[in-house]
């Protein structure tokens, strides 16, 4: 989940990272008085979940109170890459003296952490990258070390920081591991003339898996962003993915529900989606499963792969028969059970075939079953 520049203020604050002050509005009437609390003379910055804001106009300079309010009207309702703009920050000015570019974020090609500074800050980090990589330093975090005063300063020397961005980088650390985050990103991190470092911007994306840790996060989410599908699942408390095909897969555990994907992709179907409900095949878990699959307009059939274990397979075809007693069936759907108690789930299955309907076809094998439900795909 990607943060506005706001919320992501907001946790540098509470972790210790030196910023300026600041005031959110989304209604110009308010701007005048905002920027007369900051002293006048304030920065106006779009808040939209993007870059290239100032490029956009976004981001404007107002000599005085008047003048932040005609700019504040001026970038609300803009639009920025698809964006709407529909609030803005007001911050004071300051004296900056030096630009850099501090981040960290998962490597997942390393599998590890990376922490990546440069000294030439405020502009494009992909330009840096591209045209003088020498000048971006990359330092591998180990996981169980993290970034101690030490590792900071390691950070620091290798992108030519000075030694004041030492407290910052571990605050930044904090910021990515407390808050459970994929990326925490500051460009520019500045120097101001009078000696301060402080963060004058910032990006977070945070860990959605990681949620159940944070319930204060729950603030940060924008209602009707993201996915519906995936919105509805999480109320009901469904793991669940949208993607982009046209089966829909249910299954028990994550590896055999990746694997399933992987199995209905090589029968020539794509997969509309990765739900695994877990241990727990109670009737409404399946009635809340299906209900969201059948939900989706792209989807024309639906795989139900189950491999008995801690829940028996008779167990899941109970909850399949109940649940399709609570949700109306519109699209095929295939079944295979397998594992503990597999031939009196199967039973069960056979024996409410005539209230179940045409609709519902029980396969022995995975792979029979998966070209089975990817049937529709192919014709």
């Amino acid at each position: 989940m990607d943060l506005f520049e706001y919320q992501a203020r907001e946790l540098f604050a509470r972790h210790g990272v030196p910023v300026l002050d600041a005031h959110v509005v989304d209604d110009p009437a308010e701007v005048r008085a905002a920027a007369e609390r900051l002293g006048g003379q304030v920065v106006v910055k779009a808040q939209v979940k993007t870059g290239g804001r100032g490029k956009a106009g976004g981001v404007k300079l107002a000599s005085d109170p008047a003048d932040a309010e005609d700019k504040a009207r001026a970038i609300l309702g803009m639009d920025i890459k698809g964006h709407t703009v529909g609030k803005v920050m007001l911050t004071p000015t300051a004296d900056i003296q030096d630009e850099y570019y501090v981040s960290f974020l998962l490597d997942r090609a390393e599998r590890t952490f990376l922490a990546m500074a440069s000294a030439e800050g405020g502009m494009d980090i992909e330009e840096v990258a591209a045209t003088r990589p020498q000048a971006l330093a990359r330092v591998p975090v180990d996981a169980t070390e993290g970034v101690t005063e030490e590792k900071a300063r390691q950070i620091a020397e290798a992108a030519g920081l000075p030694e004041e961005t030492v407290p910052v980088l571990t605050a930044l650390w904090e910021v990515f591991t407390a808050e459970d985050a994929l990326l925490v990103e500051v460009n520019p991190l500045i120097r101001t003339t009078d000696g301060r470092v402080l963060a004058l911007d910032g990006k977070v994306s945070l860990d959605t898996n990681a949620r159940f840790r944070h319930p204060a996060h729950e603030a940060y989410e924008t209602p009707g962003e993201g996915d519906p599908l995936e919105a509805a699942a999480r109320a009901k408390g469904l793991n669940y993915v949208k993607l982009d095909g046209t089966v829909g897969v249910i299954g028990n555990g994550a590896g055999l529900v990746m694997s399933t994907l992987d199995v209905v992709a090589h029968h020539g179907g794509a997969p509309a989606n990765f739900l695994d409900i877990g241990g727990g095949a109670s009737a409404q878990v399946m009635a809340d499963g299906l209900g969201v699959i059948l939900s989706d307009p792209d989807v024309t059939s639906v795989l139900v792969n189950v491999f008995g274990g801690i829940t028996a397979c008779d167990a899941v075809a109970d909850g399949i028969v109940q649940a399709l007693g609570l949700v109306e069936l519109t699209k095929p759907l295939v079944v295979r059970l397998d594992g503990n108690n597999a031939e009196r789930g199967r039973a069960v299955l056979d024996e409410a075939a005539a209230s179940l309907g045409p609709l519902v076809q029980r396969l022995d094998t995975m792979d029979g079953a998966a070209a089975r439900a990817a049937e529709p795909a192919r014709s």
